[in-house]
């Protein structure tokens, strides 16, 4: 098992050391928050304090690029799929329709746009307190917290697992893509058109799947040889006791989510669109 902890970034942080638990409190609150609305004024103050809270942790921008890509590509990706197969879908939220830019089967509206950038702003939003959880959470503490909230440890610890793997698992990708590299198998630019570029790195899949079940099946051996789940409960040797601080966040999630349940049905109850 990967010597790293998984995605997490040590640090001294005040959410390094906030409790795991607390911190998926936050998490889900936040993004229970964000699906509420669809107004791109709320996702511009969310999404703010969202990147403050991330700047404050420290975590370093290296080690959350990829997964930072991953949801912009896809953002964008979305964003494109849903001017061009539905571009005058902003007129059945606001009733009015502008055009903008012509497509020749149809025209893009400006109604349109504005609600792929509110959808695009409601995703970032969700970016930062995501990656504030991936990054400062210890897979071994937060599975300990989910087991003093309830959650059977057996399920705790494959979350801890989970988390612990994803690495491992990336490195054993990389491992697969050079040694079929080495074998004439063209994968980077210029080594072919983009079909047979996806259609060699799909030959990547079934090694990658051999390897993790040969994980698991060692892991497995490993715990039943340890007597995991033979008793009913357990002790953690990362186990954390929550602090005031912790009960103070997890009532500010409350009130957040309070707050935002009352804002949603008195002030901002639909789609916002500024040009109306």
């Amino acid at each position: 098992m990967s010597q790293t902890s998984g995605l997490y970034a040590a640090g001294d942080s005040f959410f390094h050391r906030m409790d795991g638990a607390v911190k998926l409190i936050l998490l889900l609150t936040w993004t229970v928050v964000t699906f509420l609305f669809m107004d791109l004024r709320v996702f511009a103050v969310m999404l703010a304090g969202g990147v403050s809270m991330l700047l404050l942790a420290r975590v370093p921008f290296r080690k959350m690029a990829l997964l930072f890509w991953a949801l912009t590509v896809f953002t964008v990706i979305n964003s494109i799929f849903i001017l061009l197969i539905t571009p005058r879908f902003g007129t059945t939220l606001t009733g009015s329709n502008t055009p903008l830019i012509s497509l020749g089967y149809d025209s893009i509206n400006a109604e349109t746009l504005v609600y792929v950038l509110t959808l695009s702003f409601k995703y970032l939003t969700l970016l930062p307190i995501t990656l504030l959880f991936i990054f400062t959470t210890h897979p071994s503490r937060f599975a300990a917290s989910l087991n003093k909230l309830g959650v059977p440890y057996k399920l705790a610890y494959a979350v801890s697992i989970a988390f612990r793997y994803i690495p491992d698992l990336t490195k054993e990708f990389r491992t697969i893509l050079n040694a079929l590299q080495m074998r004439g198998l063209g994968i980077s630019r210029g080594d072919g058109t983009l079909l047979q570029r996806a259609r060699n790195l799909t030959q990547a899949v079934v090694p990658l799947l051999q390897s993790s079940l040969q994980h698991i099946e060692s892991v497995s051996d490993a715990m039943d040889l340890r007597g995991f789940g033979t008793k009913p409960r357990r002790t953690w040797y990362m186990g954390t006791v929550m602090k005031g601080s912790d009960k103070l966040i997890a009532l500010l999630c409350a009130v957040l989510l309070a707050g935002g349940i009352w804002l949603k049905r008195s002030l901002f109850q639909g789609f916002w669109y500024p040009l109306g």
